[in-house]
């Protein structure tokens, strides 16, 4: 009995040692399944150093701005697209009843100037911009507004002229659009206004007559100095300027804008505006020289001396300088101080001739 119980106890331990094999064996086989399915077994993260703020770098200044391509001649502002299309100069109507006058602010440069009887005639030269604004009311040429025009190398523009004027267009090799006797189909009418006050035309219409002429297209335009700080900063105060010319009720004034920049221009006080747009016309440069004048008929016509030079005024940014004009050997009249040329500040430029008699001071004045 003895060794029967021995026996049974001798198989359940053999029993228990056979089925902790085979627990043994099913799981090293589950932990087989897992790594296959997982391939590799898992690796723990190992913690890393936070990054570091990155160092604080000088400020970087912005990229120069480069100047401009081009530049208009006869303003000093930017264009963009080369200035080759040759000037154009037109005879503006001033009088009482030709005002107000259609495209002068689109010219780049205006000359006013004494006609027969006291009232003053306008050229206005066009050449950078490419508005197809009315120009006008459109008047006869002399041969001193021959002269004006012609220091740009310009198309001349115009309705008839005196004797004289015809005497230089016709027999000295001028190219010119006159309405009368070349050119009357470039020009027309308007029914608003009684002739001779109602003659006008425009660039496109001038351009194409020119063209139909075969007069050059392009040609050397003169250049000018500029410089945004102008040359009067040393100079007199001239917020408000007065021009008189022959008639007392025909006052010409400015008053300096400074938040524009511009000169405000005025007649007999009220402002002198452009039809087309209602605005006043501005101007950026001034200039008054003074020049003989001679009377040479019974109407009254002008000779004016352009080519000996004489004084001259300056006015810009609200201040005026005192200079001399003289014509250059390339025909153009320049502003002159201490031998040399006054800049412009770019923009545009309104010049007045006025007599010499019985001063030449006494056709401005300035104020504050």
């Amino acid at each position: 009995m003895k060794h029967a119980k021995r026996s049974s106890f001798r198989f359940t331990l053999v029993l228990g040692a056979v089925m902790l094999l085979v627990a043994s064996m099913v799981l090293t086989g589950c932990n087989e399944k897992k790594l296959n399915v997982n391939d590799t077994p898992p690796v723990a993260e190992t913690p890393t150093e936070p990054a570091e703020a990155p160092a604080e770098t000088a400020p970087v200044d912005p990229p120069a701005v480069d100047p401009p391509q081009y530049i208009a001649p006869l303003t000093g502002l930017p264009l963009d697209s080369e200035p080759t299309q040759r000037p154009i100069a037109v005879m503006v109507n001033n009088f009482a009843a030709a005002r107000p006058q259609s495209g002068l602010p689109n010219a780049d440069v205006v000359w006013e100037v004494l006609a027969e009887g006291g009232i003053t005639r306008l050229v206005a030269v066009y050449q950078s911009d490419t508005s197809t604004n009315p120009i006008g009311p459109i008047r006869s040429n002399r041969p001193y507004l021959i002269r004006i025009g012609e220091a740009y190398h310009s198309v001349l523009a115009h309705a008839g002229a005196s004797t004289d004027g015809y005497d230089i267009l016709q027999h000295h090799d001028k190219d010119y659009l006159d309405e009368i006797s070349n050119a009357g189909a470039y020009f027309y009418r308007e029914s608003f206004r009684k002739p001779p006050h109602n003659l006008y035309s425009n660039l496109e219409k001038l351009r194409a007559g020119a063209a139909k002429k075969k007069y050059a297209e392009t040609v050397e335009i003169p250049t000018f100095t500029w410089s945004e700080q102008g040359a009067t900063s040393a100079g007199a105060a001239a917020t408000t300027v007065e021009i008189h010319f022959l008639l007392k009720d025909y006052k010409l004034s400015y008053r300096y804008n400074e938040t524009t920049g511009l000169y405000e221009r005025s007649v007999n006080g009220k402002p002198h505006t452009d039809l087309t747009t209602n605005n006043q016309l501005t101007a950026t440069n001034l200039v008054v020289i003074g020049a003989k004048h001679k009377t040479y008929d019974d109407y009254g016509r002008l000779e004016i001396d352009l080519e000996s030079g004489g004084p001259a005024m300056l006015i810009q940014k609200g201040k005026e300088v005192d200079c001399t004009w003289e014509r250059s050997s390339d025909g153009v009249i320049r502003l002159m101080k201490d031998g040399q040329e006054l800049p412009f500040v770019p923009g545009h430029t309104f010049y007045h001739i006025v007599p010499m008699t019985p001063t030449f001071a006494g056709h401005v004045k300035l104020g504050i």
